[in-house]
């Protein structure tokens, strides 16, 4: 047990585990390892968000308990940090630090999967509180998918927990195409379940004992794609210490899988045209091709036609790739499904957690979760019920065990208190510097100055008037709208045109006039 003095509080130390800083600023970053040390953690820093991935991506990942990063960074910031995490299937809990940006910049991160948010300068209570509650959260997280291998077993459309008239097509669809072998593309946003339906489609056809190989497109880097996808032999590239043989050849016999394949790279996609058309792969450095049989269904959250029409997938393996298409809905249009994903979550962190089973979900936090528009789909309710059922003081989930969701829902988020995080005694003063902590030169970080919550229009609705009741100008409704619908849809500049009903080439036009990078959707100027 570690003890320590932290300004006037006495903070006291059970719990072990490594803490990732990310953060630019180095007297913030000094700061918080005195912190998280004193909490008695280990702390790692990383001095920016290119960084902070580097530590994720590599070998010391797996001490990582919980990642405290900061949004505002030059070059890849928290939101980029986020994102990447998420395309690369880190699961680690996010704390985000927050000293400007306000309401919106709190609920992208949120949206993004940030698991909580503290503003700058934290006070040490509130900060321990929230690692202490994301620690908690990742200890149950892992015995849960402990059981969840425990239980193995095939899945088939039976198992799918949805009574929503919209995925009744998916699954008429889906059972028509286990009984073939033609290719089957999954179309969805990110988080609907696409990787679900195409084990089910394995489960229920004539494959099903034979191996299931998953693909994640977007997580490979460009120069090891080929190699993971098609093998490689002993030498034929620097690092290739071993001979490798490559998804398609595991998947033999069996289905593979390739998810994100709208990530694929152009020289990628013409081999893998060829293992399509001809059921051959060429592994790197191979003299002669190998024979395999599989089951190829593949999935993306792009558009993939405009792809083409963009140059950025071929178009002769869109049409290989595109015989039988199966679209699964997102969960904003499917929200009857709500309730018994959230049974079904709930009963999968019970075995987890014996000692602290939960009962239900009061009526009006699940009306609040079927309000919210969940642009993250099911893996976002799942990571909320998750956090919720790990967090919950009673036993029944409720509607301040959702405090983002309803935050959000409700229009506002309060970054001036400690929001759902209650603790013992008097608060401690913020994370300031001392003395010896602040370098000539270097100021702290300012305090976040937002817009009171009452002037916040409910999350999702734009305000028609203005504070002085008269009419918005329409070009300033407008330029909410794009803002708006850019963060829905995650940056998807197709899906974002086709919602506002207007063309690529008219929604480019708006972004160039209103000062919005196509590519990060950010804003160069101030909204009026």
């Amino acid at each position: 047990m570690i003890h320590g003095d932290f300004g006037r509080g006495q903070i006291k130390t059970v719990m072990t585990g490594s803490i990732l800083i990310v953060d630019d600023d180095p007297v913030q970053r000094r700061l918080l390892e005195a912190a998280v040390t004193r909490f008695g953690h280990t702390a790692i820093v990383a001095e920016g968000g290119a960084a902070g991935l580097e530590v994720l991506d590599g070998p010391g990942a797996r001490d990582v308990s919980v990642v405290i990063l900061d949004l505002v960074m030059p070059g890849l910031d928290g939101i980029g940090v986020l994102k990447a995490m998420r395309e690369r299937d880190i699961t680690v809990p996010v704390i985000v630090q927050t000293a400007q940006g306000g309401i919106e910049t709190v609920v992208s991160a949120m949206r993004h999967g940030a698991f909580d948010f503290v503003v700058k300068p934290a006070s040490p209570d509130r900060l321990q509180a929230s690692i202490a509650n994301a620690l908690k959260v990742e200890a149950v997280e892992g015995e849960v998918k402990r059981t969840s291998r425990k239980r193995g077993g095939l899945l088939t459309f039976k198992d799918m927990i949805t009574h929503s008239p919209a995925m009744d097509r998916v699954i008429r669809l889906g059972q028509k195409a286990a009984a073939s072998n033609i290719p089957i593309l999954i179309e969805g946003e990110s988080g609907v379940g696409k990787e679900l339906v195409a084990r089910a489609i394995q489960g229920s056809g004539d494959r099903r004992s034979k191996p299931f190989v998953t693909v994640n497109c977007g997580a490979i880097p460009d120069n090891l794609v080929e190699s993971i996808l098609f093998g490689h032999e002993k030498g034929s590239f620097t690092g290739a210490t071993d001979k490798h043989t490559g998804k398609f050849v595991e998947a033999h016999s069996g289905t593979l899988f390739l998810d994100e394949i709208g990530d694929l790279p152009l020289d990628v996609q013409v081999k893998l045209l060829r293992a399509v058309q001809d059921g051959e792969v060429d592994p790197v450095g191979g003299r002669s091709t190998v024979r395999v049989d599989i089951r190829l269904i593949s999935a993306t959250h792009r558009n993939l036609l405009q792809q083409v029409k963009d140059g950025k997938f071929r178009e002769d393996l869109f049409y290989r790739l595109n015989v039988y298409p199966i679209f699964v809905p997102p969960l904003r249009d499917r929200r009857d499904d709500i309730p018994h994903l959230v049974t079904h979550f709930m009963e999968k962190v019970a075995p987890a957690d014996p000692r602290h089973r939960l009962q239900g979900i009061s009526a009006a936090a699940l009306a609040v979760l079927q309000a919210y528009d969940w642009p993250g789909n099911i893996r976002q309710l799942e990571n909320a019920v998750f956090r919720a059922s790990v967090l919950c003081d009673g036993d029944v989930l409720d509607v301040d065990d959702f405090p983002q969701i309803r935050a959000q829902v409700e229009g506002t988020v309060n970054l001036e208190t400690d929001g759902d995080h209650e603790t013992d005694g008097p608060a401690s003063p913020p994370l300031e510097p001392r003395d010896e902590d602040v370098v000539p030169g270097e100021a702290a970080s300012a305090s976040v100055h937002d817009q009171p919550a009452g002037t916040q229009p409910r999350f999702g609705t734009l305000r028609a008037l203005d504070e002085r009741g008269n009419v918005r100008a329409l070009a300033d409704v407008e330029f909410e709208m794009i803002k708006l619908a850019i963060d829905h849809y995650n940056g998807q500049m197709s899906e974002v045109a086709r919602r506002l009903g207007i063309g690529r080439s008219t929604l480019y036009r708006k972004l160039k006039e209103y000062g919005i990078d196509p590519e990060t959707g950010r804003v160069d100027r101030l909204a009026s």
